[in-house]
């Protein structure tokens, strides 16, 4: 499509400029959502055998059932390894789990487990790299974190009030700190999830 303006000075720069415009304004204009059949959405099966993002998230004693689905949700949506259920992390099924994770509790990989220093004990004795996600000192900001290629990786997320127990932090070489600038310094577990997620996801190559 190329429109001629005969009103404007004859300037081909100018006649090109004012076409590109008029061509973005048509193209948002028609700009259209695409239906759930065109996302090329994976079925349970192919998820299940899908090669799987080298990060595995440790869910500290989470208290709220919304907060849990979200990362479930998360979790499947970038292809995460498996979700780790400590303490008095509920499980699934639930219907308030489900509410926001919306079936993706069938697809991750997940466990209940007693204890977060056990399972974190047993993740770094088969080389895991593991790192709470909190403000302590001598953390590592969240935007100067490299991972290592074919390497493994474990994100703890603590309770909503207390954060990941310090006895958890002591078995643990360094921390991730997500920089904030605001008055709060402090975000919703599954909000700080996505961020941590999505940020390994694009520093890691499947």
């Amino acid at each position: 499509m190329y429109l001629k303006f005969e009103g404007f000075p004859k300037n081909k720069d100018a006649n090109h400029l004012i076409n590109f415009i008029v061509c973005i304004f048509v193209f948002l204009q028609f700009m259209r959502k695409l239906k759930n059949e065109e996302l090329n959405r994976k079925s349970i099966e192919d998820f299940k055998v899908s090669k799987k993002l080298p990060l595995t998230i440790v869910l500290d004693n989470i208290r709220s059932l919304n907060n849990i689905g979200s990362v479930f949700r998360t979790a499947d949506a970038f292809l995460v390894e498996k979700i780790y259920l400590c303490g008095i992390t509920a499980s699934p099924p639930h219907k308030d789990i489900q509410k926001t994770a919306l079936g993706a509790s069938e697809n991750v990989a997940w466990e209940h487990v007693d204890s977060t220093i056990e399972i974190v004990k047993k993740l770094q004795s088969k080389g895991i790299s593991v790192w709470p996600i909190e403000q302590t000192e001598g953390s590592t900001s969240l935007d100067f974190f490299n991972p290592k290629p074919k390497k493994s990786y474990a994100f703890i997320l603590g309770n909503e009030v207390k954060g990941v127990d310090q006895k958890v932090i002591n078995i643990c070489k360094r921390a991730i700190e997500i920089p904030q600038f605001g008055t709060k310094h402090s975000l919703n577990i599954s909000v700080a999830a996505g961020l941590l997620i999505w940020d390994f996801f694009t520093k890691t190559k499947l």
